[in-house]
C-alpha cells in the first residue's frame, strides 16, 4: 500500500487560495488513482477531486469546479490540490486518498490508503 502525508492547510480569507500536497512512500504511486476528499463537521467524506493513474480528465465535485485543480507529479509521488477562489463552505479537514493499482475509482470505497488530514479553514 502507498503511504500517504497531507501538508498545507491553514486559515485563510474567504476568497484567497490554498496549495494542498499530498507525499507517498511506494513506487505503486504512479499506478494507482489519488483523489482529494474533505470531512465537514456533521457532513459525510466528500470526494472533492480525483485522478486516474493512466491519464484523462480529472474528476470534480460541482461544488468545486472551476475553482480546484488537481495534479500528480509521480517524479516526485506527490499529488496537489491547488484551491483557489476559497468559500466558507470549503472549510473542512481534507484528506488525500490512494486507490488500487490499476483500477478506476468512483466513491470511498475504492480507495484504501489515506492520509491523516489536513484542517482547512476559510473565514469570511
Amino acid at each position: 500500500q502507498v503511504q500517504l502525508v497531507e501538508s498545507g492547510g491553514g486559515l485563510v480569507q474567504a476568497g484567497g487560495s490554498l496549495r494542498l500536497s499530498c507525499a507517498a512512500s511506494g513506487r505503486a504511486f504512479s499506478y494507482v488513482p489519488m483523489a482529494w476528499f474533505r470531512q465537514a463537521p456533521g457532513k459525510e467524506r466528500e470526494l472533492v477531486a480525483g485522478v486516474s493513474w493512466g491519464g484523462g480528465s480529472p474528476y470534480y465535485a460541482d461544488s468545486v469546479k472551476g475553482r480546484f485543480t488537481i495534479s500528480r507529479d509521480n517524479a516526485k509521488y506527490t499529488v496537489y490540490l491547488q484551491m483557489n477562489s476559497l468559500k466558507t463552505e470549503d472549510t473542512a479537514v481534507y484528506y488525500c486518498a490512494a486507490g488500487r493499482t490499476y483500477s478506476d475509482y468512483s466513491t470511498a470505497a475504492d480507495f484504501i490508503s489515506w492520509g491523516q488530514g489536513t484542517q482547512v479553514t476559510v473565514s469570511s
